[in-house]
């Protein structure tokens, strides 16, 4: 029996490494739009081992598909988990912030789930900013800066929720992580320093000047390090509890500001 188009998409995909050939081979073949010369160029770049959401300019993330550039972090599944335990302690305008936002998964997530709020997200990388502002158009702002530092002065003690995914890769994993991670995007998105959880502690010791009296924030982090993670936020004051999803393998401490 002869090939299909697709069986033979995948089995070349498949030689190159992929574990989700079919998949992949349906995704660039729409992708394609019935240009072959598009359709190589796209597989060309994913059998060089670019990472497929790059080559398809999007990734999927909660239900929705988040625009991605090369160089800027591809948001993961395991993030729901972040997503859910902010969506239950917000309602409509509420004022969140989107912190270390890349590409503004998380922030779109919530607007989807919720509808209108008073959202800035945040990045230290332009490249992120500029993807995000893409993402969120007029549902929220977009802000280029250093964690806390670049937000408007009236979120100072008025936020609701900090939803964060930070760095959190101890430098020396980075070595350890899938090429499609470590060699394609930005470092400043993954390296957490020497145990991981420098971003955390930074956001620990600032984040009750950000919040309202009963909000929170809610910082992704491996199950490793979610016990550290919460005691940071612990010493600064804040009520902590640690959350997980097993559906989508992911971590978080929430750290409440008591009233």
């Amino acid at each position: 029996m002869a090939l299909t188009a697709r069986d033979a998409l995948a089995a070349r995909l498949r030689a190159g490494g992929s574990v989700f050939a079919e998949d992949e081979a349906d995704l660039l073949l729409a992708a394609g739009d019935g240009d072959p010369g598009r359709l190589r160029g796209l597989v060309q770049r994913r059998i060089a081992g670019e990472p497929l959401e790059y080559v398809l300019g999007w990734a999927a993330f909660d239900g929705h598909r988040v625009r991605v550039t090369p160089g800027v972090f591809v948001p993961r599944a395991r993030t729901r988990a972040v997503v859910v335990q902010a969506a239950r302690r917000l309602q409509q305008y509420d004022r969140v912030v989107d912190l270390c936002c890349g590409a503004g998964a998380i922030g779109l997530a919530l607007l989807e789930r919720i509808g209108p709020l008073d959202l800035v997200a945040a990045d230290i990388d332009p490249d992120a900013t500029d993807v995000a502002a893409e993402n969120l158009g007029d549902r929220g702002i977009v802000v280029t800066g250093d964690l806390f530092a670049p937000l408007p002065t009236r979120f100072r003690g008025a936020v609701d929720v900090v939803a964060v995914n930070a760095p959190y890769v101890p430098t020396v994993a980075i070595t350890t992580m899938p090429s499609e991670a470590r060699d394609h995007e930005h470092r400043v998105a993954l390296d957490g320093g020497v145990d991981g959880l420098d971003l955390h502690r930074r956001i620990a010791a600032e984040a009750g000047d950000w919040l309202r009296p009963g909000g929170a924030v809610v910082i992704e982090v491996s199950a490793d390090q979610a016990s550290a993670s919460a005691e940071l936020f612990r010493a600064a004051g804040l009520d902590v509890e640690i959350a997980r999803d097993d559906e989508v393998d992911g971590s978080c401490v929430v750290a409440t500001l008591p009233d």
